[in-house]
């Protein structure tokens, strides 16, 4: 797939662009330098052609950052090099710059750079956001670029975009459908005035891939995030540093495993609510977006310092959300407690998540990385696994002769059966006579007792009591099958299977 790389200094606009082509609000965008840190990927789709859009950092000549001991940090030198890395990688550049100041010796030195590599290269010449501002691309002229490689657009306006997808549909290779048909396609006005804006366009609801598997990784600042993406990928995606809030786009990358495709995203650190400042704000809401289409949650913690209160709420995100989980121990290498030790503190402190898989691992080292990745395959399939009626039924029996319903005030409770009705997370339906009376402490021991016969390692278990009246089509077809025949319990459960959805009684009790 072609790839087209965004370049350009901090704050002209590349996340705005890069918006506007996936059709969808992906990057954070705001007027503070250095929003955009990491390399964000997406693909995206200009009439029928399909490109790989990557979205750098700004390359700024910001002021290293002081650490701690008074050394200094080039991170703003390590975002610079992955841009450079990009464009490397990419068939096609764009140099995006601000049209509404005079090109400068950084933009110059920066464009000749990118012109050496001897990729596709464009100038995008940014906020002209009026037809007299378009004498500002005279000044860009010095660059030595062609007259129809050089773009004047404004995206906020979204003044000429439609030139520029143009230039872009031309350098894409044609589609399936139109090597095809042996002919390639017109962009016609009208679909062009739909690409041009496409945000305001209502987007269409995804279908869920099964194969797909989508995993959040959240944590606080600095604990190791960005490292335990790069070791998962076995490659340098995100920039790593040792600045806390390095990250403050979430970057997703994915890659395949066998029959299954895996979408990381890696998010930004979260900080006490009080302390979190600009953009930070923005980070915290898209990060809470992510877990909310996420299916698995990696929670970092770092090894080599105490669990703190911040980790804990952290983690609440999780069982919020009801998603599988698995809590890694980064920075093992710099530990000094038995794995024992740190495992039942986090058991005792994250109470909530007692169903959560711990790992330890060093990004740094590679340590069980490999073990990482079979866990997250494993979760996954049992935060899809479905219990057949028949056999849900028996372990909800053999729960209730070891340890018998409760009679709150007297009242006589009875379980008629039980059936899964969802997965991601397992949601189990009991219908019983008086589901109001039945108390958590019981819904939290059948829980338990299926946890105990049933594979569901790493994701959460959720038991609700219906009543009669309160139930799926499934459901209800089994009841009027049972009130019809007068078939004895036992019989029915044994007959009816969730996979199908139906009961057919064929005469031969």
């Amino acid at each position: 797939m072609i790839k087209i790389a965004l370049i350009g200094q901090p704050n002209v606009g590349k996340s705005s662009l890069f918006n506007r082509l996936a059709r969808k609000r992906v990057a954070i965008v705001s007027d503070v330098s250095g929003t955009t840190r990491d390399v964000r990927r997406r693909e995206i789709d200009i009439n029928g052609r399909e490109a790989l859009m990557l979205d750098t950092g700004g390359i700024s000549k910001s002021k290293n950052e002081i650490m701690e001991d008074g050394s200094e940090f080039k991170i703003f030198t390590n975002v610079k090099r992955k841009a450079v890395e990009t464009a490397k990688e990419a068939d096609i550049v764009l140099y995006m710059v601000d049209g509404k100041n005079i090109p400068d010796d950084e933009d110059r030195n920066l464009f000749y750079e990118l012109q050496a590599l001897g990729k596709k290269l464009a100038l995008v010449v940014n906020k002209i956001d009026n037809d007299k501002e378009l004498e500002r691309l005279w000044d860009f002229y010095e660059f030595g670029i062609n007259d129809d490689e050089m773009f004047g657009i404004s995206v906020s306006h979204n003044r000429g975009t439609k030139k520029l997808f143009e230039w872009l549909y031309e350098q894409l290779p044609p589609s399936k459908e139109e090597l095809a048909e042996e002919q390639a396609k017109t962009i016609s006005d009208k679909e062009m005035d739909l690409l041009v804006d496409p945000i305001e366009v209502a987007e269409e609801p995804e279908e869920v891939d099964p194969n797909h598997i989508k995993v959040a990784i959240i944590g606080k600042p600095n604990v190791g995030k960005s490292s335990i993406l790069n070791a998962l990928i076995g490659e340098e995606r995100s920039v790593v540093s040792p600045i806390a809030g390095t990250t403050i786009d979430p970057v997703d990358e994915t890659y395949e495993v066998g029959d299954k495709k895996i979408t990381f995203i890696d998010t930004a650190g979260l900080r006490r609510r009080g302390k979190i400042q600009g953009i930070e704000k923005f980070a915290l809401m898209r990060t809470e977006d992510m877990l909310a289409q996420a299916n698995i949650a990696l929670v970092v913690l770092d090894a080599s310092a105490p669990i703190s209160d911040q980790d804990e709420k952290i983690s609440g995100l999780v069982d919020q959300f009801g998603l599988g989980v698995i809590i890694i121990l980064n920075k093992w290498d710099e530990n000094m407690d038995t794995f024992e030790k740190i495992s039942e503190e986090i058991r005792g402190r994250f109470k909530f998540l007692y169903y959560a898989t711990i790992v330890a691992v060093s990004a740094k080292t590679g340590r069980n990385v490999k073990k990482l990745e079979e866990k997250l395959l494993s979760i996954y399939d049992n935060y899809h696994r479905r219990i057949p009626t028949s056999d849900l039924n028996k372990t909800i029996e053999m729960a209730i002769r070891r340890h018998s319903l409760p009679s709150p005030n007297g009242n006589r409770l009875r379980i008629y059966f039980a059936t899964q009705f969802d997965a991601n997370p397992p949601t189990i339906a009991v219908i019983m006579n008086k589901p109001k009376m039945l108390h958590f402490s019981y819904k939290r021991y059948l829980i338990n007792f299926i946890r105990d016969n049933h594979n569901f390692e790493g994701v959460p278990v959720r038991v609700v009591a219906r009543g009669r009246g309160e139930r799926s089509a499934e459901q209800e077809q089994f009841e009027a099958t049972y009130q019809e025949f007068h078939l004895p319990t036992d019989f029915i459960l044994s007959k009816f299977e969730e996979e199908e959805g139906d009961f057919e009684y064929n005469g031969d009790y």
